[in-house]
């Protein structure tokens, strides 16, 4: 159950407590990716929102002003990346918190985000997350490693698999689904 929950900007205190989270999981996400993420922030290449309930670390994502995928990039879009939500702060609104503060951070500077989801079945939930709150395939098909997968091609399903996603905002605003 999820508690007075906080969703803030990510603090240099929040470095430890979020490579433990994750390496408690087995997750490779090591202390020095989150070093680079606040570095980027400060930068104003990249913002990133932390979630708390009752004080313990929930979940975080990025948007990433300047993202990688070229159709984004050029576009002008900011991408929101690296979303993740511990396994026992799930299906507690967690994500629809963090995905509220983003999608109100991107409205101030632009009228589009943009979201890549993998396609394996881990990425079910945030698949349906991501329809839920109105996020629309960008219409450039999967990629793979960050390439366009032409029709015929075999690709392993893996972790760079993605489908790419925007949605239109209304500045200043987010829009929270009571399903999500």
């Amino acid at each position: 159950m999820v508690k007075n929950l906080q969703v803030r900007s990510l603090e240099d205190r929040d470095l430890g407590q979020m490579a433990e989270a994750f390496r408690i999981l087995g997750w490779d996400k090591p202390r020095s990716q989150y070093e680079r993420y606040l570095s980027e922030q400060r930068e104003g290449r990249r913002e990133v929102f932390v979630a708390f309930s009752d004080g313990a670390f929930a979940g975080y994502l990025t948007i990433n002003w300047s993202p990688g995928y070229p159709p984004f990039r050029e576009a002008g879009i900011p991408e929101i990346q690296d979303f993740n939500v511990l396994p026992r702060f799930r299906r507690a609104r967690v994500g629809t918190r963090l995905m509220d503060e983003a999608e109100l951070a991107v409205s101030k500077r632009s009228r589009v985000v943009g979201i890549g989801v993998g396609l394996s079945p881990d990425y079910g939930p945030a698949q349906r997350l991501y329809v839920l709150r109105g996020y629309v395939p960008d219409g450039r098909g999967l990629t793979s490693h960050g390439h366009p997968v032409s029709c015929g091609r075999a690709v392993p399903v893996d972790d760079r698999l993605a489908l790419y996603l925007t949605k239109e905002l209304t500045a200043g605003s987010s829009h929270e689904n009571p399903e999500a």
